[in-house]
């Protein structure tokens, strides 16, 4: 059975039809019962860090997820539930996360530009990027994994976030996306996984990835 964490934040709907799409046996739960008996666990995200994070403070649930971490039990962040992985975010002032992948959550810059190819490095022709980061992009995978186990090469995926992670440790990186700069696509650490876009929403692709998640055999 897989658990999706459910918070209170956000439509969960979607992610759990896309689940049971690959064949999984979904549950939607915030009860330690529930999610500690489970043998894959979905935490999503949406909106601001800081009020996911009050929320799963409010309803205990940092101790559940913690031990799910430590029983070796698979677990996937989904965008913001990738960046709670993290220790700490400074959207909207300064939020603790879950402390489980070493690092940071921090706001695309309005300095990251790109100059289209053609076009001399000049500011005022350097076109600055819209934040959130809304759209279609390639991952770069950095090493293999069976969480990307089927997806075709510069395999593209639905992004929005105006926050992107940054790790302390490179290797906890599996693929990277490029918005201006270099960002986590998909982070993974021990029986850890997260990832920036939204799979429910990348079609065949995010299907994939949720299939994989689904028969992970760590």
């Amino acid at each position: 059975m897989l658990c999706i964490i459910d918070y209170g934040i956000g439509n969960l709907r979607s992610i759990e039809k896309a689940l049971q799409a690959v064949g999984a046996d979904v549950l939607r739960s915030d009860r330690p019962e529930d999610i500690m008996a489970a043998d894959r666990v979905v935490l999503p995200g949406v909106g601001a860090f800081g009020a996911c994070a009050d929320e799963i403070r409010r309803r205990n649930l940092v101790d559940t997820i913690h031990e799910v971490v430590a029983h070796g039990t698979p677990l996937l962040g989904v965008c913001v539930g990738l960046q709670l992985l993290f220790d700490y975010s400074d959207e909207m002032g300064h939020h603790k996360g879950l402390g489980i992948i070493p690092g940071r959550v921090t706001r695309f810059l309005h300095s990251y530009a790109t100059v289209p190819a053609g076009v001399e490095d000049d500011e005022e022709e350097t076109p600055l990027l819209k934040i959130p980061h809304m759209g279609w992009n390639s991952i770069a995978p950095q090493r293999n994994s069976p969480l990307m186990h089927g997806l075709p090469e510069s395999a593209h995926f639905y992004f929005v976030h105006s926050y992107h992670a940054i790790p302390e440790v490179e290797e906890d990186v599996l693929a990277y996306t490029h918005y201006g700069i270099h960002i986590p696509a998909i982070v993974h650490r021990n029986n850890v996984f997260g990832v920036q876009f939204h799979p429910e929403k990348s079609h065949n692709n995010g299907l994939t990835v949720l299939k994989n998640f689904a028969e992970l055999n760590l």
